[in-house]
């Protein structure tokens, strides 16, 4: 299957009403690059792919011109089961990552099997200069390292980032109250003693009272924290 194969086959899955969806919900993304196909349809053909020649070509084939094929790529590398060729293939692609889908959806199933090799590439994203790049590593955190793995030093990583980017600093927002709802005990005193900066902390805040994993009575105490 030659790139424009590939191509063909996603023309076929094309939708253009859900096309039009995206483009509000993209913002960062050219218009123009956005064909309109579903996630379902994209995974199944990720699997269809998987393990091929014609796969391996795709992936090497950086940078692609539309959201589709992008988000076509973060699923056959979530299909790689060898950590390391994983690891490099996730480098080799977040710099041409430009949206918020293609960076969360970007979730290979071997990075929760090799946590310890995880965390030096994730500490290494932290400190990139990409705002998506940034989002993906505080994503990975927050996704593998707030259960059984938690240590207390992870929300001082999370709490280091700054940025002026939107997309970075609501993730930030979605790390720490995801980890109020998972650990709230050791996440409280960023949120106290304002460890983040004031939109982070009053969008902490504001996601944590709408979750149904906090309490009422957790919810109460985060409100008093908000800043003006």
């Amino acid at each position: 299957m030659e790139e424009n194969a590939i191509l063909t086959r996603l023309l076929a899955l094309q939708e253009k009403p859900y096309g039009e969806l995206q483009k509000k919900l993209l913002p960062t993304v050219a218009p123009d690059s956005i064909l309109g196909i579903r996630t379902p349809a994209l995974r199944a053909l990720a699997k269809e792919m998987k393990g091929t020649r014609e796969a391996a070509d795709f992936l090497s084939a950086l940078p692609h011109r539309y959201f589709d094929e992008n988000q076509l790529h973060a699923f056959l590398l979530a299909e790689e089961k060898d950590f390391d060729r994983c690891l490099t293939g996730v480098n080799a692609f977040l710099p041409y990552v430009d949206n918020w889908a293609t960076c969360d959806q970007l979730s290979p199933k071997v990075f929760k099997k090799q946590k310890a090799k995880l965390l030096p590439a994730i500490e290494t994203w932290l400190h990139s200069e990409h705002p998506y790049i940034i989002r993906f590593g505080l994503g990975m955190l927050m996704q593998h390292f707030l259960d059984d793995a938690f240590e207390p030093i992870y929300l001082e990583k999370a709490a280091a980032v700054r940025s002026e980017e939107y997309y970075v600093n609501m993730m930030v927002a979605w790390y720490f109250a995801t980890a109020l709802a998972k650990q709230f005990d050791a996440t409280l005193p960023y949120l106290r003693d304002r460890r983040l900066s004031p939109w982070a902390h009053n969008k902490t805040i504001q996601k944590a009272v709408e979750s149904y994993r906090i309490s009422q009575e957790q919810k109460e105490l985060l409100k008093q924290f908000r800043v003006k």
